[in-house]
């Protein structure tokens, strides 16, 4: 029995495998989320190189950018070559409150983590109010002439 081959099928597989790979490397999924007086940011970088990773913060907006290098290896026949591969980034504008200079980050099992503690001056505070010391008292007394 014969099967017969269609050149563009095979084409448009190709293709779409290549822009899926691409459109997976755009990506960098991320969670978020608010802890006490500072937020925590996960950010999954798998593969990256620790040494590629560069996170920096420039007039309210917070830049997240990571490498991943492929193996090039001589004599290889590739059987199937899906994982995403080239520099990964993530933009994010921060809003005001933050101490942006105190962010601490860890990269641990390809993912890292951003804690950005609130500030000082942002934080929820009372404000205790006090009598005044010179108050005068009031009193009512009987009208003139009565």
């Amino acid at each position: 029995m014969a099967t017969r081959s269609d050149p563009f099928r095979e084409f448009e597989r190709l293709v779409g495998q290549v822009i899926s790979a691409e459109r997976a490397s755009a990506t960098v999924p991320m969670d978020l989320y608010r802890s006490g007086d500072h937020y925590v940011l996960h950010v999954d970088l798998p593969g990256a190189d620790p040494g590629t990773i560069d996170v920096n913060v420039e007039d309210r907006t917070l830049t997240i950018r990571a490498q991943r290098t492929a193996h090039t290896d001589q004599d290889v026949q590739w059987l199937a070559k899906e994982r995403p591969v080239g520099t990964y980034a993530r933009q994010l504008t921060v809003g005001r409150g933050l101490a942006l200079d105190a962010i601490s980050a860890t990269y641990e099992d390809g993912v890292l983590t951003l804690t950005i503690p609130v500030a000082e001056e942002a934080k929820p505070r009372r404000i205790e109010v006090q009598r005044a010391s010179g108050a005068s008292q009031i009193t009512a007394s009987a009208p003139a002439g009565s």
